[in-house]
């Protein structure tokens, strides 16, 4: 059986290695991880507050975030969404084209090969690894216990 220790230090190696080739681009984690998000989520969704959600992350850092997209050129507003006051986010032909250099893109290429059981194992399993690192759950395993 293989060590879940080696398991962990091979999701660390993949995400060290993400992150620095996302830098190729002068990109933070965080705006490939927004850019990513406009593009594919559905069109109401497609908002800061939207992507704050999706992330687990405080709405100020990803409005940052945000701004920083608008003001590369990659992303643009388009106007109101519902009647408040959130605004639908779209990519630019400059962000779509960024997108193409996706560094996230070799990951998919080298899992296409996987027949469908070992996706869903692979899924099943990264699957737990994220709920295992959510905010909530680090805070439920640091509690004292009663």
């Amino acid at each position: 059986m293989i060590p879940t220790t080696d398991l962990a230090s091979q999701l660390e190696q993949i995400a060290r290695r993400l992150h620095s080739q996302g830098y190729a681009s002068k990109l933070f984690p965080a705006q490939w991880a927004a850019l990513r998000y406009i593009h594919s989520a559905p069109v109401p969704l497609r908002t800061a507050i939207d992507l704050a959600r999706f992330q687990g992350l405080a709405s100020g850092a990803v409005a940052r975030t945000v701004r920083t997209l608008i003001t590369k050129g990659y992303v643009t507003k388009l106007g109101s969404v519902g009647r408040g006051r959130a605004e639908e986010l779209g990519l630019t032909d400059r962000g779509r084209a960024l997108l193409k250099k996706d560094p996230l893109q070799r990951i998919c290429e080298a899992l296409e090969p996987l027949d469908e059981d070992s996706r869903k194992c692979l899924a099943e399993g990264l699957d737990i690894v994220i709920r295992s690192t959510r905010p909530d759950q680090a805070a439920d395993k640091t509690e004292p216990s009663s």
